[in-house]
Parts: structure tokens; C-alpha cells; sequence
């Protein structure tokens, strides 16, 4: 168990473009849940999109929500300018 909780938010839906990162409609979002680390949110990240992976537009992401909760963490500068 690690010493300190890190936020891992597990979500996912069809995307309009393979390629993008946009989703097709918000209000369908798979919010899948919320992980105390990495690699529980790894787990459920991957059971999830191994259901999916017949559908070439699904994708599923994890958001390393600690980060965006502790703003004197510098590695969230580096997110912002990364596309």
C-alpha cells in the first residue's frame, strides 16, 4: 500500500475520429471509477477496454486526477502544454 493516495479516474467512450481524442457525446461518457493508484486504475482501464476492443471508435483513459487536485505538483505545467 502506498503512503500517500494518487487519484486515478478510469474513463471512457466512442471517440468521432480513430485517431483524435474527442469524444462523440458527452452525456455518454463511461465514467468506469475512481482508483487509489495507478495500478488499480490500470486494471480496470484495461478489463474495460478489453470488452470494447470491437469497436475501433471506444477508448478509455486514465486521468491522473492527483495531479489536477495539487497544483504546487509541476509535473500539471507539463500537461497543459502536452497535445
Amino acid at each position: 500500500m502506498p503512503d500517500q493516495q494518487l487519484l486515478h479516474l478510469v474513463i471512457g467512450g466512442e471517440l468521432k475520429e480513430v485517431t483524435g481524442i474527442e469524444f462523440r457525446d458527452l452525456s455518454k461518457i463511461d465514467l468506469v471509477g475512481a482508483y487509489p493508484s495507478y495500478e488499480a486504475a490500470l486494471r480496470a482501464w484495461q478489463a474495460r477496454a478489453q470488452a470494447t476492443v470491437d469497436n475501433a471508435h471506444m477508448r478509455y483513459f486514465i486521468i491522473h486526477a492527483h495531479r489536477l487536485l495539487d497544483p504546487r505538483d509541476d509535473s500539471t505545467h507539463a500537461l497543459a502544454g502536452a497535445r
